[in-house]
């Protein structure tokens, strides 16, 4: 397949094109290269595959130096313009798009650059895929969709109404924006709802990483509910193997959606997938973990939970295990000793 992958820089789509460019005939990735957090990071995991510009001309093809099948636009899913410059230079089989706006917490204090990326943004490249006959179309949802839904494990067919986040509010309208063009245009979507990804390469904002850094430069952190709260963190090699299988099994509009009891009316190419650990992992925990493996204390700074925030997430994961083979394998001690190990060498610990 000819691929195009949004948010190929991101912390995900990094270590999904470095899997996937020994397993397709090309891939294109689409970035922003946006500065949320750290640009140095977006640019070391681009160097990492090939790219080792340290600016990028806009909307500009770029080859990797280290694989002839691996391309790169520094370009910006909301620009409709720009997306259809691309699409005109090069032909795909297929889109996976993980490019968003991040973080469950900025999306409060800016709600704007949440409907630019994640709902313009979106919406751009469906209409790119229906323009263009691509039938398989896969995407990160979020495990935020669920809200504070206590029916655990969160299954795909539980109500995900009540969004407690903007960010949330907007993966929502892009579960729906899918059914609706699954519907009218039978384009093939696959919704994937990550938990708590986390890795080398990782995101800054997220915990283990402002933790780790934190606990290495002797900083308190602050821990919120008392560390009673519970996450389903999943390793990203254990997502990648997840979205591969979704991107090589897409959705079948002759599957009987409604008797499987996933979010979809029968005959309608549409499907939501629980991509997770199906462990949650207490955050005292967690942190007990982090402490163990860097031989170092925490200082803590107990706080309440936060607006946006919810007690606890957990994944089922039937579907995804009975019909992609997701069998993610990584513990949280292995999994965030990597990510240590990988944090002092990238940092100079």
């Amino acid at each position: 397949m000819n691929i195009l992958l949004t948010g190929g820089a991101g912390f995900i789509g990094y270590h999904l094109s470095k899997k996937l460019v020994s397993e397709t005939k090309k891939i294109t990735i689409v970035d922003n290269l946006n500065d949320y957090y750290d640009i140095n990071l977006k640019l070391s995991r681009l160097k990492d595959i090939g790219f080792s510009q340290n600016t990028f001309e806009d909307n500009t093809q770029y080859q990797s130096e280290l694989y002839d099948n691996l391309f790169f636009y520094k370009s910006d899913i909301s620009s409709l313009d720009d997306l259809s410059d691309i699409f005109n230079k090069n032909s795909f089989d297929s889109i996976c798009n993980l490019a968003a706006q991040a973080g469950v917490r900025y999306s409060i204090e800016n709600p704007f650059a949440y409907q630019q990326s994640n709902v313009e943004g979106f919406l751009n490249l469906l209409e790119m895929a229906r323009k263009n006959n691509i039938f398989n179309f896969s995407y990160a949802s979020s495990s935020s969709v669920y809200g504070k839904n206590t029916n655990y494990p969160f299954s795909e067919n539980d109500s995900v109404d009540h969004p407690v986040s903007i960010y949330a509010a907007t993966k929502k309208s892009n579960e729906l924006f899918a059914h609706a063009y699954s519907e009218i245009y039978g384009i093939r979507t696959t919704g994937m709802r990550f938990f708590t990804v986390y890795g080398p390469f990782g995101r800054p904002d997220m915990a283990y990483f402002s933790f780790t850094k934190d606990i290495f430069n002797g900083k308190p952190i602050k821990v919120f509910n008392k560390g009673d709260m519970y996450r389903d963190f999943t390793y990203v090699d254990d997502i990648v193997d997840g979205i591969i299988s979704v991107i090589k099994n897409p959705s079948e509009s002759d599957i009987d959606w409604d008797k499987e009891k996933k979010l979809s009316s029968s005959n309608v190419p549409y499907r939501i997938v629980n991509l997770g650990n199906n462990e949650p992992v207490k955050l005292s925990e967690f942190i007990a973990i982090i402490e163990e493996l860097t031989n170092k204390e925490f200082s803590k700074d107990y706080q309440p939970i936060q607006k946006g925030d919810v007690l606890k997430t957990f994944a089922d994961i039937d579907y995804a295990k009975q019909n992609l083979e997701f069998d993610p394998k990584t513990t949280i001690k292995d999994g965030l000793n990597q990510f240590i190990s990988w944090y002092k060498a990238f940092y100079d610990c």
